[in-house]
């Protein structure tokens, strides 16, 4: 079935400049610092902005103060599109030309923490499906945009989303994430694990009395050092290789004592197809092959966090469909990937859809950075290209 080209031409008409701007300010001003737990205000911009479009709209509430939104263009039967994007920003720190959460312009730009990521790719997908709305465009599946809690910290609300629907259908999701307006097709993902190294304490002035759990941590990160070289031996193309970080140490009681406890945060990022449990499992072999849990020491780790990775075909139709959406919009999309993770990852998995991540903003040079911007123009390509895809891929047989 092809989408006439009057109506494309009056959806596109009905995104403006100032409809984009204006959510993405209003959102912006919101706030919704993670950690912190304060993304309620966020929500109910959003929910107001989708109300007033005439959109389906739904809160569910992950923890207190904290909802995952809801807004559902009504179509036919067929499965439609998933528009994925989450409500929480990384804390805004020191160093600003202006308030943070006061949105400014400037030079083409629009400023504030959020702007980037991901508060302008939000209001992107929300006005993209207000136009459609206006247009009446007649879509044969639902189209819907999905905004969670906790992003940036440990994901609990793309975890409580796939629970909540883990009975609906989608044809294919778009994280609306900054790229660029590039078509990253694939990602990896991410875990943390928590390990927790037990000795006996002593004076230093016989060490031989005690067990060392720092020496004994150390010996533990030099074993993470190795697989982490071992791992760049064998890089994918488009992803890199999987990757080991010690983010935090923690350990021992004073300068005169031998250490009785020391706690290790590693950060392991994952190649699509890796599971941290059985990462974690090696690695327990690995410490217990060389000795290292023995006389007097113990070790426990546990995963405390994973966001799966995600792969889609670069000749997948909702990767050509993307391409062509932004070429038409004047914007020559490149196709590659991520080495970050994003919540895309648990829809590709729990739905089993195909996945892209695309939209407004540069993650590098831009997201978590201070005097955080994003381009006023690029907030306009994407909600149009949001909308053709709408037409587009919901509309083809």
């Amino acid at each position: 079935m092809n989408v006439s080209t009057s109506l494309e031409d009056r959806v596109l008409e009905l995104i403006t400049e100032d409809d984009v701007v204006s959510l993405a300010r209003a959102l912006i001003a919101a706030g919704g610092e993670n950690p912190g737990g304060t993304e309620e205000a966020t929500v109910n911009v959003l929910e107001a902005f989708c109300l007033g479009a005439g959109l389906a709209t739904e809160t569910e509430l992950v923890a207190p103060g904290r909802p995952n939104f809801t807004a559902v263009l009504r179509g036919g039967d067929r499965p439609g599109l998933l528009f994925l994007g989450h409500s929480d920003v990384v804390p805004a720190g020191g160093g600003w030309e202006g308030s943070p959460f006061d949105p400014s312009e400037r030079d083409g730009r629009l400023y504030g923490r959020g702007s980037t990521d991901m508060k302008g790719g939000l209001a992107a997908v929300a006005v993209a499906l207000k136009a459609l709305k206006e247009a009446g465009a007649d879509l044969p599946g639902d189209v819907t945009l999905a905004c969670t809690v906790d992003e940036e910290d440990l994901g609990l609300g793309i975890r409580a989303y796939t629970l909540a629907h883990a009975g609906e259908r989608f044809s294919a999701c778009i994280v609306a994430e900054p790229t660029d307006l590039d078509t990253v097709i694939g990602c990896r993902g991410d875990s943390y694990f928590d390990v927790s190294v037990d000795g006996m304490s002593a004076h230093s002035g016989r060490p031989e009395d005690g067990r060392n759990a720092i020496d004994a941590a150390a010996r533990i990160i030099e074993l993470v050092r190795e697989d982490h070289r071992t791992l760049q031996a064998d890089r994918d193309a488009l992803l890199g290789a999987g990757s080991w970080n010690v983010g935090l140490i923690e350990g021992g009681s004073g300068t005169s004592m031998v250490a009785g406890e020391c706690h290790l945060s590693l950060d392991r990022r994952l190649m699509p197809d890796d599971d941290p449990h059985a990462i974690l499992e090696a690695l327990r072999g690995r410490i217990c092959a060389a000795g290292i849990d023995r006389d007097g020491i113990t070790v426990t780790a546990r995963v405390s966090m994973e966001m799966p990775g995600f792969r889609t075909p670069a000749n997948h139709p909702l990767v050509t469909s993307t391409v062509g959406a932004l070429a038409d919009c004047g914007i020559e999309s490149r196709i590659g990937g991520w080495t970050a993770a994003c919540d895309g990852g648990f829809i590709a998995r729990d739905f089993g859809v195909p996945t892209i991540v695309m939209g407004p903003g540069g993650l590098n040079d831009q997201a978590h950075q201070v005097n955080e911007s994003v381009s006023i123009a690029e907030l306009l390509t994407a909600a149009r290209a949001y909308a053709l895809l709408c037409l587009r891929d919901c509309a083809s047989p």
